[in-house]
């Protein structure tokens, strides 16, 4: 949710924030986080691991870099060529916010495939993270709309998100090495 918000204040100078503008981000983020949520959960069907989930994670985080980097050139370009804030956000939105997305939502259907434990509990962990995702998003867009966005740089909150991606999957990474290196020296 803090990037679907920025989203919004990305493309506004460019298109203006009008529901065209709102309508084209929201289908954006839609349609790249149902690619994400298929991906991520065939991905979890080939031996899921948590070096494979961390790595999710830092992808992720490395899918922000032309956001962060290039959003400006990015919808300069598009401008020049479709003023209309329709189609002009639509294009605008595809190309700074579907792969990212696709990649942050393959995350949620790996958490559940990690997590669950038995066919008889994964009704019980998928509503868990269920729960966790949407509580995360409703605190995301609160800080993200109240203060974020008041006390730094568009730029500055994209770092610190993707910064906390490669926390997160370093800390998946780390723990996935700690388990095979006790598992590898007979400690279970």
């Amino acid at each position: 949710m803090c990037i679907e918000l920025l989203g919004g204040k990305l493309l506004a100078p460019f298109f203006g924030s009008s529901v065209y503008v709102w309508g084209s981000i929201i289908t954006v983020f839609m349609l790249a986080l149902s690619i994400g949520y298929l991906s991520g959960g065939k991905l979890s069907l080939y031996r899921p691991s948590l070096q494979k989930y961390g790595f999710i994670f830092i992808l992720s985080a490395i899918s922000l870099m032309p956001m962060i980097f290039f959003s400006e050139d990015i919808m300069d370009w598009v401008f020049e060529r479709i003023e209309d804030p329709r189609y002009g956000s639509l294009l605008a939105s595809t190309l700074l916010f579907l792969v990212p997305t696709a990649v942050m939502g393959m995350i949620a259907p790996y958490s559940v495939r990690i997590l669950t434990e038995s066919k008889d509990s994964s009704g019980q962990t998928a509503g868990f993270l269920y729960f966790v995702s949407t509580l995360g998003s409703a605190i995301g867009t609160i800080v993200t709309s109240f203060y974020l966005v008041l006390w730094f740089k568009i730029d500055q909150i994209l770092w610190l998100v993707l910064c906390l991606m490669l926390v997160a999957g370093s800390a998946a990474l780390l723990i996935n090495y700690v388990r095979s290196d006790s598992t590898v020296n007979g400690v279970q």
